[in-house]
């Protein structure tokens, strides 16, 4: 009986490891993978991954004083590997200025991909660069042409505005008159105001450290309003899980919010919290509405 058990389970693992290598392509389509794309890339054999890349030369970027080439860290990139049921997953870092940083977010969402980061690499670099990591899981194809799809948008933006532009559209009244009652109907939440601006905070919570962390410990998702009620500014952090990122963001720059950072701000922090950093510009109910909207997809989520 110990025999039969051994070649049952034998032959079990063989069925499983050919099942799994049937949903697992072996190889990718390079050369699809190029076309799309418009770039030439490198196969890695050790890996099995294919990567194509693209420097950043149009625009002369100093560090430090010094002429950074591209080498040095100015180039964007995706990778491409095989994944499971015949798909392909791809990751990528994108080499952006501050204007190009949302229309390209925008782009890659429209093109069905993901935004998983977004921060800066250096510090007294001139003009200003981010990089947004991307990803996504589908067929080569759609992934390949949704890279395309961010990579032109990055130079239609450049062939308009050689030199990219220091602010974003839209004026921000220099007094502060915000009307606290109409937001905090809009928004569901009790606020504070202070000189004529408006903030709200809503509280999240965490273990650390076998402690519990909540709202008081910066766990939380704000939301403070600047000028007046047609010409407002509104800025703050949205505190998210994993799971409820790409919903969160998408809403964001579907209502014409800027995203500016997504970084942790935490280590060891149970479930773990991501934050979105935000700057937007308009009529503050209209903004009050997206920010709602994406409160109540990150419930959802949840």
């Amino acid at each position: 009986m110990p025999a039969l058990i051994r070649l049952i389970t034998v032959i079990l693992a063989l069925v499983a490891a050919t099942a799994h290598a049937a949903d697992t392509p072996d190889t990718l389509n390079t050369a699809e993978i190029e076309q799309l794309t418009g770039l030439k890339g490198t196969y890695s054999s050790e890996e099995n991954v294919f990567k194509v890349s693209k420097p950043r030369t149009d625009v002369k970027i100093k560090v430090d004083k010094w002429m950074m080439p591209p080498f040095m860290g100015l180039t964007s990139w995706v990778a491409f590997v095989p994944a499971q049921d015949g798909q392909v997953m791809m990751m990528g870092d994108t080499v952006l200025f501050e204007d190009e940083v949302n229309p390209a977010m925008s782009m890659a969402f429209d093109s069905g991909l993901e935004v998983t980061a977004l921060h800066n690499h250096f510090f007294f670099d001139e003009p200003k660069i981010y990089f947004m990591h991307i990803g996504g899981v589908g067929s080569a194809a759609q992934l390949a042409a949704g890279v395309k799809k961010v990579y032109d948008k990055i130079v239609e933006i450049r062939a308009i505005q050689p030199v990219p532009v220091p602010e974003f559209p839209k004026a921000i009244s220099k007094e502060s008159r915000i009307s606290a009652g109409p937001l905090e109907t809009i928004l569901g939440i009790k606020g504070i105001s202070k000189d004529g601006m408006f903030k709200i905070t809503v509280g999240r919570s965490a273990t650390m450290h076998g402690a519990q962390v909540g709202k008081e410990m910066g766990v939380n998702t704000w939301a403070a309003f600047g000028g007046t009620d047609s010409q407002a500014v509104v800025d703050g952090d949205f505190a998210m899980l994993p799971d409820e990122m790409q919903a969160v963001l998408k809403i964001m720059r579907a209502g014409d919010i800027n995203v500016v950072a997504i970084h942790q701000h935490m280590t060891h922090d149970q479930p773990h919290y991501l934050f979105m950093h935000y700057w937007g510009k308009g009529n503050a109910q209209e903004l009050a509405k997206t920010i709602r909207k994406a409160l109540d997809a990150s419930r959802r989520a949840s």
